[in-house]
């Protein structure tokens, strides 16, 4: 499946709160939710390589699986 990360969720993460969080750490919990997603959804508890928590916003669209937002803790 093709994840797509919008302009919004790679602009947080350049935010303090976000740190430590990269591309690939989303890309991996993108494809780690099973299912279709039809309509924006919050999705709790991954952790990237670095062990920082986040959260994130996802939606499957025709051309992949959108992430719309990142939440880092």
């Amino acid at each position: 499946m093709k994840i797509i990360i919008t302009a919004h969720a790679r602009k947080r993460l350049q935010d303090l709160r976000q740190d430590q969080i990269n591309e690939s750490d989303i890309r991996v919990a993108a494809r780690s939710i099973p299912g279709y997603i039809p309509t924006a959804t919050r999705f709790r508890g991954f952790m990237a390589s670095t062990g920082r928590p986040f959260d994130m916003v996802v939606k499957d669209v025709l051309a992949g699986r959108l992430v719309i937002t990142i939440i880092g803790k």
